[in-house]
């Protein structure tokens, strides 16, 4: 790797947190999802989470021991803006800005995430990223942000994952706000976002000199069995096909911003029901970006035979699999990925989350070890180098997460972290694959074979 690569760890605001009603922040989505009896795992909730707010300090501490030179967060946009427009809140920002101070102390470069899935819950009341006015809101949270971190933060960010804000948040009610959608308002919300995505990366060019910016999708990456180029071609497809009524395809989102138009097929799903909008509006939606920024996880084989062209192939008995329903080992996808991203949009991949569900526990020599961690680490990370040998521009990697957290619909039942948290007394513990990272990152990665 390149002296310069980018090791990092990844967290987020609602996840990690915690003080919901101090200093004077709004509620979001998820506080008032978490709070309805049955919608979380054991009824938990993000009201106290790892305390971040805290002990971000010592958290700050643990990942200079880890060696990271870079850190992903996202803000709480109603710790900032607690009604989401309107008046700032400006104990939110001190916070942050503490937070930087921690970072800057110990030469760690900040990845300021603006939005990782909390809308304030009053701007869910104005009719959330369905209303078109959700552009013009994200657009002067951007602003307040920017504005405030101008000369701390170059690093940015606009949204997490909008397949999940669309198609888990929208499409299904497993994920705040708990509500399921029609499709015409799906559709809406998708290109409100996209737009609000675009207002955000000029604004942050206008306040940010020097910045560098993305957006950050998610995909279940689409791997060939085999290297015959039909199979990948085939994969290829695949990966970057649509299905109707699902918004988790990465081209609804990409194609927009990096080739400056909807895919095809998405017109051909959804003509009659397209939101109006303006060539001026599809310039602004693809504004220039410096990183195809990626959250990866998993994948399916692809294959063909005389009969069927790219099949999706079934496992094979006894698999390996995580601790979390949807995640199937699967190391090839960090080849895959970027290989066919970097193909179609030619610009430089980051890796922005990838990391395994396990179930970690104390053991009885007071240590947390993980193995199934460790093993996914070293085989994905192995992988992302050889796509990088193979002329894939990788210029980082965020390991997911860098604290077990608040998994979402799950709760705290599901552990991500490279360090574990016992949320009883708030300790943390360093697990074997916090070491394990420690150790390719001192090398640069040269310990990856």
């Amino acid at each position: 790797m390149k002296n310069n690569f980018v090791w990092g760890v990844g967290t987020s605001a609602y996840q990690i947190e915690g003080a919901y009603l101090e200093d004077g922040r709004g509620l979001s989505i998820w506080d008032t999802f978490s709070h309805f009896e049955n919608n979380i795992t054991r009824n938990h909730n993000g009201d106290i989470a790892c305390d971040h707010y805290h002990l971000y300090a010592k958290d700050v501490k643990l990942m200079k021991n880890l060696g990271v030179n870079s850190y992903r967060f996202s803000l709480s946009w109603s710790r900032i803006i607690p009604n989401g427009i309107g008046q700032v809140n400006e104990k939110g920002l001190a916070y942050y800005d503490r937070l930087l101070d921690e970072l800057e102390k110990h030469g760690i470069e900040p990845y300021l995430t603006l939005y990782h899935w909390d809308l304030p819950q009053t701007l869910y009341d104005l009719g959330g990223w369905v209303n078109p006015d959700s552009v013009k809101w994200f657009e002067y949270y951007t602003d307040v942000v920017t504005k405030h971190f101008k000369n701390r933060v170059k690093n940015y960010i606009t949204i997490n994952e909008p397949q999940c804000i669309v198609q888990v948040g929208m499409r299904s009610d497993e994920h705040a706000p708990g509500k399921i959608y029609p499709v015409a308002d799906c559709v809406q919300a998708v290109h409100n976002i996209l737009l609000a995505h675009g207002h955000a990366v000029q604004t942050i060019r206008k306040n940010v000199k020097d910045s560098k910016v993305g957006i950050d999708p998610c995909s279940n990456i689409s791997v060939p069995a085999s290297n015959n180029p039909d199979v990948i071609e085939a994969a290829r497809k695949d990966y970057f096909g649509i299905v109707k009524d699902d918004f988790y395809a990465v081209t609804i989102y990409s194609d927009p911003i990096f080739l400056g138009d909807y895919p095809k097929e998405y017109y051909e799903m959804y003509g009659d029901i397209m939101p109006k909008f303006t060539p001026e509006d599809m310039k602004i939606i693809s504004e220039p970006l410096d990183y195809c920024y990626q959250n990866i996880y998993t994948g399916h084989y692809v294959d063909i035979n005389k009969d069927k062209i790219g099949y999706i192939k079934d496992f094979s008995l006894g698999s390996p699999q995580s601790n979390i329903f949807w995640e199937d080992v699967v190391p090839e996808a960090l080849y895959w990925g970027p290989k066919f991203l970097y193909n179609r949009y030619h610009k430089p991949i980051i890796i922005a989350e990838n990391g395994m569900c396990c179930h970690d526990a104390i053991s009885k020599d007071g240590k947390v070890h993980d193995p199934n961690r460790v093993d996914y680490m070293d085989r994905y990370l192995c992988e992302m180098k050889k796509a990088k040998k193979d002329g894939v521009d990788i210029q980082g990697y965020f390991a997911w997460s860098f604290l077990d957290n608040f998994e979402w619909k799950h709760g705290y039942t599901k552990r991500f972290g490279l360090v574990y948290v016992d949320y009883a007394t708030q300790k943390r513990i360093k697990k074997d694959s916090f070491k394990f990272y420690k150790k390719i990152i001192t090398s640069n990665g040269e310990l990856l074979k």
